[in-house]
Parts: C-alpha cells; structure tokens; sequence
C-alpha cells in the first residue's frame, strides 16, 4: 500500500525532496544520517538518551507493514542517496486504529518543510490503512515539532502532560480544511520555484555561440539584446568570447552562481550539465536540447536518467525539448527564447507543449498587439507542467488571463481542482489536440462506448470554468477579449452597423453561438430615431445604412450601450468611401467612456487596413468578421455565466452500507472463478470489451504487464453492490432451469421479463424476452433464450434472471466508465436500445456536485420529457438526481468499478420514484 509514496515532494522553497518507504538495505544510510544528527536532535525525538547502531538499527528498517510503516525523505541518487528525514507510524496493539507517529530530519535539512512533507504522508498512510488517529508525545521545546502539528492542516489536539511534555492527537481524516491548508504551500512552492525561471537575476546560457543563427546563438543574443535587466552568463570551453561578451569555460566560473541555466547543447552533455548546476546549488534549469523522450528508446533512458539527476539535487526543470521563456514585463524584459519577436508588455500569460507552435505564437501575438506576461514552452514535460504553472499564474499580480497549448494531460484530476479554483478569478483558455477518437478502442458497455475519446476532456473543461476552443485563432479572439474587456452580465448582443448584410451574418453568428439579439425597447428605438434616417432600420440589428456619420455611430453605441435590454454592444464598419475609418474609430473610443463599465464593447472593421490603431490603444477589440467575433463572444459569455453560479456541493446520499458494498467488491477480487465458473480476470464472454483509452493516448496497444482487466460482477454481486448504496432495482429472481423459471413467475404474481443473466448487450443475441404473464410461458421463454445464445456463442452458465416487468415511466441511463487518466466519469441520458445511436446523454467526472447533476440533466435534448412534454406528467427528477448522487458516492467509495451501465432506468411520474431494470458491473483490481 505504501508504495504509491515513493515520489517526489515540491518543497515550500520550491525545490524537490524525494519521499519513499524504508526499506531494509536503508540500515547504513539510515545510520549516515543519525551521525549527522545532533545530540540535541536525538534528544527532541526520543525524549532522551537513546543511541542507534548496527545492534539496533533493524528495528527501525526491518517492518511489519501491517503493524508499522516508515518512510524516508532522500538526497542523491543511485549509491549517493542519502537519508535525510525519516517518520512513521505504529499500532497500538490493543487499539489498531490508533497509532504513535515521530519524525525526524537531520539538522542541515530542517527548517524547509521535510518534516511537514514527511508527517502528512504518514498521516495518509495511516488513514488509508484504517487508523483514525495519531499520537504523539513532543518535548515543549521542541517548537519546531509543535509547529509542524499545527501546519499540517489536520485537525489536532494538543495538551502539556507533566509540564515538560505535549501530548498531540492527530484525526487522520481528510477535511476541507485540510485540502485547503495543502493548497495554499502547493501555491507557495510553485511561485517560490517558478520565479527563478521568471525572474532571475543572473542567467547562464551553456553553448552560448558565436553563431547568431544557432540555438544557443539565438537564446544569448535575445537575452542581451531584449532589455534583460539582469547579467547574462555565456558559457562556452571553446572561445574567450561569446558575441563581445567574455565567455566562461564552465557554470563553476561564472563569477555568482546563477539563478537560472539555459541550456543548448547536444542531448549526450545535457546531464552532464544538470549535475554540474545542481552541485552549485542551482535550482532552475531549462533545457532547450532535444534528443530525449520524443526521440525513442535511447532518449527515453537519457530523459529518465536527466529526471533521477534533478531530483537528486532538488532543482527544477523545463523541458527538455522546448523553445525556451519570455517575461516580457517591463520589470524583467528576459527573452529566453530562440525565436525572433519578442512582444510587448501584456497582461496573458501562456503556456506551449509545442516549441514550433510557440514561434508561430508569439508572431501573433505581437501582431494582435496584445501583449505578453510571461510565456513558456513546457516541450516533454520531464518536471515542470501545466499545474505548476497554473498555481504560479493563479496569483501573479501581472497575470489576468492565462493560455495553454496543450496535448496531454499529466494529472488531470489535480488540473480539475486547480482550474476550478483559478477560473472563479482569471479565465484559462485552452486549444487542446487530440479530439480524434482514432485511437480509443472498442469499449464493451453503453456508457464506455460514449464516454471514449474527447468527452472526458469536454467534460473536466466544463466542470472547472475552463474556456475550450478549437483553434489557436479563436484562443487568441477570445484572449483578446477577455484582456481588454469585461465579462458580460448577460447573453443579451445590441449590433450596430452600416450595412445589412453584415448585421444579418452577425446575429445569425449570434444566435448559433448560444447569443440572443432581442428586439429594442420603444424607447431605444425612439432615441435612434431621433438622428437616423427614416430609410435607416431600429430593430436589431440597427442598420444605420451606408451614409452612417462618424457621429451617428457615437450616438448609436452610447444609447445602445445604456439600453437596459442590452448586454453587448457589437459594433460593425464598413468603408462605403462616405465615412473615414480613422474618424469611426475615433468615435466608437469616445463613445466608449460613455457606456457603463460592465458593458463589454467589440467591433468588426471590415475594411484592408485591419485593426485600427486608435482602437489597439484604446483596448477595445476588433475582429476581421461577425462570425469570428460572435464565437468569442459566445465562449465568453458562458464563462461568465459559469463564475456568476455557485460551484455546488457534493451530496452524501442517506442510507450508504458502504462496508457492505467494499465486503462484496473484496470476495469478488479475492475470487478465483466468478459465479459461472470461469477465471474471475481477463474479457468474458464474446464481447469486444476493452477499458476505455483517451484520445491523450491515440493507437494505444495492449500493455503486455498491465494488471488483469478484472471482470464482469454476477447479477446477484452487482445487485448486492448497488443495493448496499440505495440504487432501486426491479424485483427479480436468478434461476437455472426452466421450472424454476416458472415458480419464480409464481412468487413474484406480476407480469415478467426474462433475461439472460450475462452481462451482455441481450437484446444483440436474443438474450431476452418481455410480457409474460403465465408460469408455461416463461418456462418456454428460457428454452428459447438458452437456444438463442448457444447459436450466438454466448454463454449462458450464468442463468437466467426472472424480473417483474416495469413500463411505465421515462427511460433513461445512467452509467460509469474509468478513464485511466481522469478516474470514474459518470453518464446519464436518453436510455435503452438506442442509446449509443441516440447520444443524447451528458458526462461529468466524478466527485459530482449537485450543480453538476442539474447541469447534466437541463442540457439534454430530451429535458422537456422530464419536465412534462405536451401535457405528460413531469418525471421524477428528484429521484433522478438522487440517484446519480448514489452512484457518484459508490465508484468514489469504489474504485475498482470500473464499468456500469443501469440501462434502461425507468423514471416514474413525479413522486414515483425510480428503477433501474439492467445492470451490468465490471471491477478491475486496482494496483
């Protein structure tokens, strides 16, 4: 179990430790960092005077896991891994869910959060392992312990035991308080690592070149030449000069140790170089060189080998395989890039996973004139990623909208709880690649088949207020927007124009984005009639025909934009040789200040020259066309609507026998065949059953070592799980034969369905048959089904489920499939045998709040059913959503329930309650 914590930890200084289980050939490292530890050291942790050695030193390496867990914090790599801190928990033996915890770090190494990093992954191993709380007896002056309880964000109490001794219990339960406390020192950390990439003071460039047109050429003069207001290190064995500037044979002649190192040379000395920096105590270095993970085996080792080098020194790393980074602030001017523009100063910061898009990038940026914060190019995201910098941008004071180029995701459960807070205060713009669904495999349940490919990616964007476009031109219309901007209190477009046409192309634009152009008020319409011509039309759009004034444009967009049945004012020219651009522009810049604040103003120039410029200084976006500018505004505005809602709660369901549920999962795993007799892992049946594979990973191939790919539940285990979380099933029976087929008809006196008992698709191979009403007809039923399946291949050992028949109600599904990235992504929608050609369904990725389920049901096609279509009683949507809630409570409880589909589940008229008919369950062994 403790394995999972053999991983890096980012540190508050944002350097990195490495935290991993004891191990037992850890007896002399262990005994290394005792002799490093001072008498006074000892003393705090043991309450006295204790002596470790090779006579003892077992003990503390040596563990049972189920009584005892350690883990260590380590520097260095390979045999120079050093043990640096160590802690651990032990069982009461008469109270196991109770446990003592200690810890210790060396004294070079206190003081920088070990102690802290150390103790709350205790904590979580202990919490994983059913203890519930933690005690420990601490010296009252030993201050830096006591603070460490305090830090740590559990909740704890504390009490003085004989005056000289603090007594602290610890509960091990994970609270918001918690996660929050965990939030704000991942904040820290990242803005304490990220600013030595953004804002250092000294920069060495190792291959910095004579040759202006190389890489390392490039990177040196673009930092000389850009306005750095820091020193520039070339360093280079080869010449004495770099460029008019003296060079430096290595990073250890340099005159200061540098802040941060660029480097540009080939792959084989680049880790070579990372430990020569790392050994003078730098702690950012950004790798330019290819030749690693994207360039095959060889590279792949050299990148692993480059990763365990940096670790092992604490430094952080971007790239490799990137183009570098830029602060174009006025502050910093650091161009640390290869490419050529380097562009004004600006409030976005961005990120790219391609290099050679970012050169694209940042020439149309500076032709938009929009400006940049900061901007990076991640390459193969050995170390630093997206989050990290999310976290560094989420409260940088020069940041106000934040771009990312993405093509995978590293942790994208992390991404969701990040994005979901930043976006409540700085919208995230995001082109992601990879929305082919080429490389997802065929997945064996409704709800798999659905959620493959790009939904889950859809789904976490819209969870988390993120703005999703499909092309880096949308990206920057919307940047531009949101930049110079604000968001819009409502979706409501006044367009204002000089030609009809075009108005026309706008509000079509708008009202395909989700945009309303509603009719003008009598008053509005009265004061545009008071200047315009009797020719020109009031309606909305206004077409103030093509003899428009610079004038009559300052007026329309002043009264339109205090119309209080406007949200947006949408402003179009174009030159009908009456009218000067330069004088329209003029006049929509001074009619501006006359619009309130929170009325967002665009404009289309329809004109050669583009963009004006009086605009561009103005801040007010121009766009090329309506319908370019129609989809940013539509992006916006639902971003808006997103921050203006509530996030909404998790709902804990009553009624949950959670230890119930877990005791079947458990017997299930644990057996070797399933109820029909075959081997409990690997594809039953005939069906084309994979897990689903994101299109993050497109043509992905079987792993030959992947853990088994578990197996489908029986219906009575499936049926045991769902009842144990309070999901309403149809009475059923689960029989063998034919006869008892009949009897059980008998016992449940009801009309019946009978079914195969596979988790199959039955309605595929004639596995089902509906509307019995007499004992014979079932009997015969079965005969009929057996035969069926056994022309079909299919097999039909798992018997034969008798089931009370339920018509009445809407039919919907609701389901649960694991993407190997995202986790458990929850799916409801229109239900039974048409689901997958329908696809009116909605995905979310679990946990689930309760805006989430309304937001899941109001965006179907098919909600006006629910609500009561043409007359029909209104659904029981209650039921519904409590529904949801449970099984968004049980695949979190649950993650080895990897796949379910309830397929159809009917929802009763309102107050009816509802029911599921077919379940099918697959659980997997996590490893």
């Amino acid at each position: 179990m403790v394995d999972k914590y053999d991983e890096d930890e980012v540190l508050p200084d944002g350097t990195t430790i490495h935290i991993r289980p004891i191990r037992p050939d850890d007896k002399e490292r262990l005994l290394g960092m005792w002799a490093r530890t001072s008498p006074e050291s000892r003393r705090r942790r043991f309450m006295g005077s204790f002596d470790l050695n090779w006579d003892n030193v077992a003990r503390f390496t040596d563990l049972d896991p189920t009584q005892e867990v350690a883990l260590v914090s380590t520097r260095g790599r390979g045999e120079s891994e050093r043990i640096v801190g160590v802690a651990r928990y032990v069982r009461y033996e008469d109270d196991p869910r109770h446990a003592e915890f200690a810890a210790l770090v060396e004294d070079a190494e206190q003081g920088k959060g070990i102690g802290t990093a150390l103790v709350r992954r205790i904590a979580l191993a202990a919490h994983e392992g059913g203890i519930t709380r933690l005690a420990g007896d601490i010296l009252a002056d030993n201050t830096r312990m006591l603070n460490l309880v305090r830090e740590l964000g559990l909740e704890y109490q504390s009490k003085r035991e004989g005056g000289s001794v603090v007594h602290s219990d610890l509960e091990t339960s994970l609270t918001e308080h918690f996660l929050d406390v965990v939030h704000t020192q991942e904040r820290e950390a990242a803005k304490a690592a990220l600013n030595r990439f953004f804002r250092p003071e000294r920069v060495a460039v190792v291959g910095a070149s004579r040759d202006r047109g190389s890489i390392g050429g490039l990177v040196f003069s673009h930092l000389l030449g850009g306005g750095f207001t820091g020193v520039v290190y070339p360093v280079n064995p080869n010449t004495p000069y770099v460029q008019g500037v003296s060079a430096y044979d290595s990073l250890r002649t340099c005159p200061q140790v540098p802040d941060l190192v660029m480097v540009c040379v080939p792959a084989p000395f680049v880790n070579d170089v990372v430990d020569e920096a790392g050994e003078l105590g730098v702690k950012a270095v950004c790798i330019i060189s290819a030749g690693f993970s994207e360039a095959g085996d060889l590279g792949r080792e050299r990148q692993d080998d480059l990763l365990q080098r940096a670790r092992g020194h604490g430094l952080r790393i971007v790239g490799p395989n990137c183009m570098g980074l830029l602060n174009g602030t006025e502050q910093v001017r650091m161009n640390g890039t290869f490419s050529q523009t380097f562009p004004d100063p600006g409030r976005v910061s961005m990120s790219s996973q391609s290099g050679a898009l970012g050169l694209a990038v940042l020439d149309h940026v500076q032709s938009l004139g929009l400006g940049i914060s900061t901007f990076i190019s991640v390459g193969n995201k050995a170390d630093i990623s997206g989050n990290d910098l999310l976290l560094y941008w989420e409260e940088d004071p020069e940041t106000d909208v934040i771009l990312l180029y993405l093509e995978s995701f590293g942790n994208p459960r992390k991404f969701s709880r990040i994005a979901r807070r930043i976006s409540r205060s700085k919208p995230i713009v995001i082109v992601k690649s990879g929305r082919s669904t080429a490389g997802v495999r065929a997945a064996s349940s409704h709800t798999a088949a659905i959620s493959a490919g790009d939904t889950a990616v859809d789904a976490l964007f819209s969870q988390t207020g993120v703005i999703r476009t499909t092309t880096l031109e949308e990206m920057f219309d919307v940047a531009t927007l949101l930049s110079s901007q604000p968001l819009p209190r409502g979706r409501k477009v006044g367009i204002l124009t000089n030609a009809g046409g075009p108005g026309i192309l706008a509000a079509d634009a708008c009202e395909a984005n989700n945009l309303e152009v509603p009719p003008l008020s009598d008053r509005t319409r009265q004061q545009l009639d008071s200047f315009l011509p009797g020719e020109a039309g009031t309606s909305n759009p206004v077409d103030m025909i093509a003899s428009a004034s610079a004038e009559g444009y300052a007026r329309g967009i002043e009264i339109l934009g205090n119309a209080p049945e406007i949200d947006i004012v949408f402003v179009i020219f174009i030159p009908a040789g009456v009218t000067e651009t330069s004088d329209v522009a003029d006049a929509l810049v001074r009619a501006s200040s006359m619009v309130p604040d929170h009325v967002p103003i665009v404009s289309v120039f329809m004109s050669a020259e583009g963009m004006p410029p009086e605009l561009a200084e103005a801040k007010i976006p121009s766009f090329p066309f309506p319908e370019s500018t129609a989809r940013a505004l539509g992006r916006v505005v639902n971003h808006a609507r997103w921050k203006h809602t509530p996030l909404g709660d998790v709902i804990e369901p009553e009624g949950l026998e959670r230890a119930r549920a877990r005791e079947i999962v458990d017997a299930a795993l644990a057996s070797p065949t399933d109820g029909a007799g075959r081997p409990s892992f690997g594809r039953p049946h005939t069906t084309a059953a994979s897990e689903m594979h994101s299109a993050m990973v497109p043509d992905a191939e079987p792993d030959a070592d992947a853990p088994p790919e578990g197996r489908w539940l029986t219906s009575a285990e499936a049926a045991g799980v769902l009842e144990a979380y309070g999901v309403p099933l149809a009475r059923s029976r689960l029989v063998t034969t034919p006869e008892e087929g009949a009897q059980a008809q008998r016992e449940l006196g009801t009309p019946v369905a009978v079914k195969s008992a596979a988790p199959i698709h039955k309605t595929d191979v004639g596995g089902i048959e509906l509307g019995l009403t007499a004992p014979e007809e079932v009997a015969a039923a079965i005969e009929r089904i057996d035969t069926a399946m056994r022309g079909a291949e299919a097999a039909t050992d798992d018997g034969f489920l008798i089931q009370e028949m339920v018509d009445e109600g809407t039919e919907m599904v609701v389901g649960v499939t694991h993407d190997p990235s995202f986790g458990p992504i929850v799916m409801t929608g229109m239900g039974g045998t048409m689901v997958e050609l329908q696809r009116d369904v909605a995905v979310r990725i679990t946990p689930l709040t309760d805006r989430d389920v309304s937001e899941m049901l109001s965006s179907l096609r098919m909600a006006p059913v629910l609500s009561g279509y043409r007359g029909a009683p209104p659904a029981d949507v209650a039921a519904l959503k409590d529904l949801l809630y449970r099984v968004n409570a049980m695949v979190e409880d649950l993650p080895e329930v990897t796949e379910l589909d309830l397929n159809p589940v009917f929802v009763k008229p309102e107050g009816g309650g509802v029911v599921a008919v077919d379940v099918r369950m697959r659980i997997t062994p996590i490893p």
